[in-house]
């Protein structure tokens, strides 16, 4: 079992260089068995979902290496083959290979995915999609599996009852080859899906109006070798802000892009936050005296459910009352306990959080429910007083790229141990 120790109150000081973005990533190593050429993949993160899907594309016949933060991928002897529990229920993103095997091979049988339990997370979206390309979709008899099918796949127009990313990536991958033209209506907005977008398009794919909430795929017959670079991790950019507001002394964090990050920004300037912005850099110290402010998480481009854990520990340090709340998932709350068993004062009805601050949080023994709950107790370790232990942290490393050596270089003081 791992754990990180933490000991609190360090001021954090120099340059924290971002990494390139969890979710962009999971949907374009995927993305590339769509085509039997060469595909290059720059700015890699290393983190465990990385190393997973390398696996699983190994397991489907993909020569694949990463060399440095580069993922090299040749495609040529690639097969089509069944991803099963041990691979599926590892990670939510395994259900992209839904879309790709089924636009390459016409044929995908998929265990259902795994990832970390925030709420419901069906992929009837994703399955309605790929039936309004013509594909037939069938479940085993324990329901764990599925089965889709569909060699002459042709282009619709689908509606989304809700703007989700996977849903929008998957019926992406799944319409490149359609016959025709399919548009998706009420699509994701979100950076990712741009990067994946581009991407598509370095192959060979006809993919317009990406990062808007109509996207075009006309069908082409084949695609060839592609080329992209990952996208910042505004998340991973989002936590470290966050962190640097309460703890920071002149911090950077190098990589940002601006406009990925604006409703963070806003919600920190309302806060009455020390910060900066130059190029792609932030530069961020701590305030002694925060505004309470309100955070309600929203598809992009508002405030993403992915920062609502780590914001509402910023929360507990200002002076006053603010209220969380989460609209995207219902079982995002499960790191608000540990917050008050550090000393946080916070109500919590359903989804909705008030939070009293100013609140002077102590070192406790904790778990990281999910990925992002693990960066709320992060940063809540870093912040109080004494020894904090996080147990469960196989989340956070999930997501966060070599996050004990970043943080110990900026003068955190933050041990992985390994049990």
């Amino acid at each position: 079992m791992k754990k990180l120790i933490i000991e609190g109150k360090h001021e954090l000081k120099g340059k924290v260089k971002i990494g390139g973005a969890k979710n962009s990533v999971v949907a374009l190593i995927p993305a590339a068995m769509l085509t039997n050429g060469k595909c290059v993949i720059k700015n890699v993160p290393d983190i465990s979902d990385v190393r997973l899907l390398i696996e699983m594309m190994k397991l489907l016949g993909s020569k694949i290496e990463l060399k440095g933060d580069i993922l090299y991928i040749d495609n040529k002897d690639s097969v089509n083959h069944e991803i099963d529990t041990h691979y599926a229920s590892k990670m939510r993103a395994s259900y992209y290979f839904m879309g790709v095997l089924l636009s390459k091979y016409g044929y995908a049988k998929i265990s259902y995915p795994g990832g970390c339990t925030i709420g419901a997370r069906p992929i009837n979206f994703h399955v309605n999609g790929f039936k309004k390309l013509g594909a037939e979709v069938e479940t085993t008899d324990d329901e764990k599996t599925y089965i889709i099918s569909g060699k002459d796949l042709v282009g619709n127009d689908i509606f989304l009852d809700m703007a989700s990313v996977g849903a929008t990536i998957n019926i992406m991958f799944a319409s490149v080859k359609a016959k025709g033209i399919t548009k998706i209506h009420n699509a994701a907005k979100e950076p990712e899906i741009v990067n994946i977008a581009e991407f598509l398009n370095s192959m060979g794919a006809k993919v317009s109006g990406a990062g808007t909430s109509e996207i075009t795929i006309e069908g082409v017959n084949e695609l060839h070798d592609g080329e992209i670079e990952v996208i910042p991790d505004r998340i991973e950019a989002g936590t470290y802000v966050i962190m640097g507001a309460l703890l920071g002394n002149e911090l950077v964090i190098e990589g940002i892009v601006k406009e990925h990050l604006d409703s963070l920004f806003n919600k920190l300037r309302d806060a009455g936050c020390n910060f900066k912005i130059e190029g792609n850099e932030v530069i961020i110290s701590k305030t002694d005296h925060l505004n309470p402010v309100n955070v309600k998480t929203l598809v992009y481009p508002g405030f993403p459910t992915d920062l609502g854990q780590p914001m509402s520990t910023f929360l507990t340090q200002c002076d006053g009352d603010s209220v969380f709340e989460e609209t995207i998932y219902e079982n995002r709350m499960r790191h608000i306990k540990y917050l008050n068993e550090m000393g946080a004062d916070i109500d919590l009805n359903d989804k909705i959080a008030v939070i009293h601050g100013k609140s002077n949080l102590v070192g406790k023994n904790v778990e990281a429910t999910d990925l992002r709950a693990g960066a709320a107790m992060l940063v809540a370790g870093m912040i109080a007083e004494g020894h904090t232990e996080i147990t469960n942290i196989e989340h956070i490393l999930r997501g966060y790229e070599n996050i004990v050596g970043k943080l110990s270089a900026v003068g955190a003081d933050v041990k992985l141990v390994d049990e």
